[in-house]
């Protein structure tokens, strides 16, 4: 039996795609630190579409986590062939208003957490006949966001990440696809600590955690490359790519500082 296995589960765009594939029909494994919520989604998940479904509570910023969720994947028998590398965090504000433990914990989760998943299931997903990895980046990707310096460098890693790995899995059966969502209504602005300007910027723009949702998993499953979501983001980022450099990073300063 085959399983789309999930992080950062518990809540928002993560909560959302697994409820979008498990209403396609797939079985999911949710991944998160809040195994309260871990276990009323699965059984409201479970009882909702007639999936299977299990869940493995669990700190992503450790750098343990990832061996741990194999592990248990191996333990249990659960054979994955979705990977949706999903959880991440943001920090907003001048890069030293942090301390160094909390800029690596938010790097370990953002990409080597990512990395590590990819590489450890690589394995399982090769011996499938079709299987699929869905990286989520940002739009934040696309360009410097003074504010979120540090957020945006590992939302651009993974989107490069992810691009190469997709060259380098063309000849398999497993494609890479990797989703940059912008504003979302989650709980990413509360982590984040976005300021005032930031979050009324954001609430005109937002998109609903179940309309990113679909777009991922069609994207996925369609075998799509790499996709911005909503028309606003796209737009954005194409005139992120027009624009001198120093407007746009000027611009998004006013925003976050």
């Amino acid at each position: 039996m085959n399983y789309a296995l999930i992080t950062g589960a518990s809540k928002g765009i993560g909560k959302a795609i697994a409820e979008e594939l498990a209403r396609r029909g797939h079985h999911v494994l949710l991944i998160a630190r809040s195994e309260d919520q871990l276990s009323r989604i699965a059984g409201e998940l479970a009882t909702t579409y007639g999936v299977k479904t299990a869940y493995y509570a669990t700190d992503l910023t450790s750098n343990t986590a990832a061996v741990s969720i194999f592990r248990w994947c191996q333990q249990n028998n659960y054979q994955v062939n979705v990977l949706v590398n999903n959880a991440g965090y943001g920090l907003s504000g001048p890069f030293e208003k942090y301390s160094i433990e909390e800029n690596l914990n938010m790097m370990q989760l953002n990409m080597a957490t990512l990395v590590e998943m990819c590489q450890l299931f690589l394995p399982v997903l090769r011996n499938q006949p079709k299987a699929y990895i869905m990286n989520i980046a940002s739009t934040a990707a696309y360009q410097a966001v003074p504010g979120l310096s540090l957020y945006a460098a590992t939302k651009a890693f993974v989107l490069s990440f992810s691009r190469g790995l997709r060259q380098e899995l063309q000849k398999t059966g497993i494609q890479v696809t990797c989703i940059s969502p912008g504003a979302t209504a989650t709980d990413f602005t509360v982590r984040a600590q976005i300021g005032e300007k930031g979050l009324k910027t954001a609430e005109k723009v937002n998109m609903t955690p179940q309309d990113v949702a679909k777009i991922a998993v069609n994207s996925m499953l369609e075998g799509k490359a790499e996709v911005i979501t909503g028309f606003i983001n796209k737009l954005g980022t194409f005139l992120v790519k027009i624009l001198p450099k120093s407007l746009v990073e000027k611009a998004a300063m006013r925003i976050y500082e």
